[in-house]
């Protein structure tokens, strides 16, 4: 992708991205830069991936029962935009596609390059001190009820309840995500991030046995 495109596709990005914190212009920019580079390992199409990387939550709805359409909408805006752009039917196809599918919660197997790689990008920010951060952003922004459960902080006894207590964002999503990786370059960016997110409730387990 030339460099004049690319930075044209960030703008629009920048300039349309309005949500939450843990879902802000700079996770698009932080998963884009993860997809480019799995994507030049892997042998992907740079004008399918940058778009999808950029646009995949253009919009978001946290919380709300519009959550379920987000991707969908924000695939809508991706082919609104890149036909602007003078962008073939097929490459447009493939960024929506690869927007689609990108989400975690609906766990929907990728068939395309592309789409594997914006899901292991995007799952990536999944892992690591990014992740931690993006947790308590979320847990603020959706007024959970308190960073852990009292009783049980680390899922020991019971289900974790993401909409309840943040630390379960841990056991329900962040701990499994580089299972759900496709490419062998996104396993190994994981393996780094994974061994922090265990020290750091490693650290908070020795800090709560104290108080």
């Amino acid at each position: 992708m030339n460099i004049k495109l690319r930075n044209r596709l960030m703008n629009i990005a920048k300039n349309n991205i309005h949500n939450d914190l843990s879902h802000d212009f700079s996770h698009a920019y932080r998963v884009l830069v993860s997809a480019e580079k799995i994507g030049k390992k892997e042998g992907a199409d740079m004008d399918v991936l940058v778009p999808a990387a950029l646009f995949h939550d253009v919009r978001v709805y946290k919380g709300t029962r519009r959550h379920r359409y987000e991707h969908e909408e924000s695939s809508d805006f991706a082919k609104k935009t890149l036909e602007t752009l003078g962008y073939t039917k097929d490459k447009i196809n493939n960024v929506a596609y690869a927007i689609s599918v990108c989400s975690f919660s609906k766990n929907i197997k990728a068939e395309t390059l592309e789409a594997k790689i914006l899901q292991d990008a995007d799952l990536l920010e999944a892992e690591g001190a990014v992740a931690i951060m993006r947790t308590f952003a979320s847990a603020e922004s959706m007024h959970l009820k308190s960073f852990y459960n009292m009783n049980d902080p680390f899922c020991r006894k019971r289900t974790p309840n993401e909409k309840i207590y943040a630390i379960d964002h841990f056991y329900s999503r962040l701990l499994i995500a580089d299972t759900r990786l496709n490419t062998k370059t996104a396993k190994i960016m994981a393996s780094r991030k994974k061994r922090f997110l265990i020290e750091f409730l490693k650290e908070l387990e020795s800090e709560l046995s104290s108080t």
